[in-house]
């Protein structure tokens, strides 16, 4: 079958589980309003117990500040900047797989740069929604990078990446069932216990659903994030494409995200391709992507943000522009105490189609 804008609806097994059906699971219902439809959600010792001892956010969630992603093409600069006093940003968050290496110039040139800025680890090869076992050689060199760099927190996908021993180079979404959060939730659970920290788990971007989705996607993300006892790396760009892609209200996503749980935020560009939003990260942040963020720091406060720009790399001082733009916006949005703040309705859109 396919779905609205040509999307294929497929069915809700996890990667590379067996056809066999699922186990009965106790659920408890909650009603998505926007849909008019009831789904399952799951009921957890840790939600409940989270109850009668709320969870706050780690402090650096609230001031980091304003960040870029580290590209080999801007260490020069940024090298130079950093020499003379001048870097204006307030930290760089890296790929992990590019620097879980045993030496080098990459490793050399991020002890330099992580002596004068904090440095946050953003994985793409955790693979937590797969049945294949965890990768503990994967783990094992992840726990050793983090030791080296001590970022604030480490941060992966809420998606697989590959089953069966095949790596399919990609961020590919999981049916929204009970069964996926006890399994995600559990996964997750031992790679912080490997790694002896909390880590984040970001939203993807998709362009399909399953037939057997029993919730929303913002149930979905929380129900793990709470039964994992994680933190969330929100994506606003990425709920922008979703919601256009699978036509909901992104308001109700960010709206519906436990506050507690945020611990950073991405903001990045997309690209149209016939009815789909295409989450490419290679143009600067759309106005309406602005104007979501703008929605998500006015209910949450300042939140550790930053932007991503992984393909058409454009110079350093325009990836850095994005970023001072983003602290303005935030500087503007909490002097103003609304999100019609002077600078709103006037964000630039450099370089956009």
């Amino acid at each position: 079958m396919r779905g609205r804008q040509g999307r294929e609806i497929a069915t809700g097994r996890l990667p590379g589980a067996s056809l066999s059906p699922p186990p009965a699971l106790h659920t408890s219902h909650s009603r998505d309003t926007s849909r008019g439809t009831t789904h399952p959600t799951p009921r957890t010792d840790t939600a409940a117990a989270m109850q009668d001892s709320p969870i706050t956010r780690p402090a650096a969630a609230s001031s980091l500040g304003f960040g870029v992603g580290l590209r080999p093409v801007h260490f020069p600069v940024i090298l130079e900047r950093v020499a003379q006093q001048q870097l204006r940003i307030d930290w760089f968050e890296i790929i992990s797989e590019n620097y879980m290496v045993p030496g080098g110039r990459p490793l050399r040139i991020l002890d330099e740069i992580r002596s004068h800025v904090p440095v946050v680890l953003h994985g793409v090869s955790m693979n937590l929604g797969s049945t294949d076992p965890l990768d503990e050689a994967y783990l094992e060199g992840l726990a050793r990078l983090a030791d080296r760099v001590d970022p604030p927190w480490v941060s992966d996908h809420l998606c697989w990446t590959g089953v069966d021993a095949h790596n399919l180079h990609d961020l590919l979404p999981l049916p929204y069932t009970a069964e996926t959060v006890r399994h995600v939730a559990d996964r997750i659970g031992r790679v912080q216990d490997r790694l002896r920290r909390q880590i984040a788990i970001e939203n993807v971007s998709s362009y399909l659903s399953y037939t057997s989705d029993e919730m929303t996607e913002w149930e979905f993300l929380t129900a793990i994030a709470e039964e994992a006892d994680c933190g969330i790396l929100l994506d606003v760009n990425n709920i922008f494409v979703s919601a256009h892609n699978h036509d909901f209200d992104a308001s109700l996503y960010v709206d519906a995200i436990p506050i507690e749980r945020i611990y950073q935020i991405h903001l990045a560009g997309h690209s149209v391709q016939g009815p789909l939003l295409i989450d490419t990260h290679d143009h600067p942040v759309r106005a309406e992507v602005w104007k979501l963020y703008e929605r998500v720091i006015s209910r949450i406060g300042p939140t550790a943000t930053l932007i991503e720009w992984d393909d058409r790399i454009p110079s350093y001082g325009v990836l850095e522009s994005e970023a001072l733009l983003a602290r303005s916006l935030c500087e503007d949005l909490l002097a103003h105490g609304d999100s019609e703040s002077p600078r709103s309705a006037r964000s630039p859109q450099v370089g956009q189609e």
